[in-house]
């Protein structure tokens, strides 16, 4: 992979000038406020659904957090959806223990809730009508939050691991890569069991390949990453 060094606010300009005009390569005119009419973007005025994937260490909310207000300045309104707010039940998560590494890989995440609140609403002919979280592992209980107009012409915004390779309907999917010693450095003491699940998602997945831009953050502070890249 060739690298680009690149700031995060720098880099969601660039996501988000691909998402207004998904036809222009990633080196054209990156960072200009086109106010380009966001349908051309997606045809019809739909919605359009980008995923940031990365170990919890990744901390992928911060670009999530940028991509949301560049496209807030180009007038595109967008919805972050952490996937941590769909996690399933505490009895289901730790059924086979509160460390195993099998279900924490297919188990821990509510795909079907993902699927039926957050994905369906933004299909074609969809409500955007979205449910933004509704587990809260802290509690174990449901977090009665109320659901979310994304208007058309918007932008969906889920971030989290272990998004790839769930058949999500992407427009366009990102993934923050950690090496894995900056994986074991930075992910903290009570999680390091969920090391071997990452070795096994890169294994089996190799999300770096399935993504549309990767970005190195082993030091988050200087990322760099591959540009958006043709398919």
């Amino acid at each position: 992979m060739q690298w680009e060094a690149i700031t995060w606010q720098r880099m969601a300009e660039r996501l988000a000038g691909h998402l207004d005009d998904p036809d222009r390569t990633s080196g054209d005119d990156p960072d200009a406020s086109s106010g380009n009419d966001p349908d051309h973007a997606h045809g019809q005025g739909g919605w359009q659904r980008v995923g940031i994937d990365g170990a919890p260490a990744a901390d992928t909310g911060v670009l999530a957090g940028e991509l949301a207000e560049a496209l807030r300045r180009r007038g595109r309104p967008s919805l972050v959806v952490p996937a941590d707010g769909f996690l399933r039940p505490a009895s289901l998560r730790f059924e086979f223990g509160r460390q195993d590494v099998d279900s924490y890989l297919g188990g821990w995440y509510d795909t079907a809730a993902l699927w039926r609140e957050v994905f369906g609403p933004t299909d074609p002919g969809g409500t955007g009508r979205v449910l933004p979280d509704l587990w809260d592992p802290v509690t174990d209980r449901a977090t009665r939050s109320p659901y979310v107009e994304l208007p058309p012409g918007g932008v969906l915004l889920v971030h989290g691991p272990l998004l790839l390779g769930q058949w999500f309907p992407f427009d366009l999917s990102v993934h923050v890569r950690l090496s894995a010693g900056a994986l074991a450095r930075r992910t903290e003491e009570s999680a390091r069991w969920t090391l071997p699940a990452f070795a096994r998602y890169e294994s089996d997945t190799d999300p770096a390949s399935a993504a549309d831009a990767v970005v190195r953050a082993d030091d988050p502070r200087h990322p760099a990453w591959t540009g958006i890249r043709s398919r």
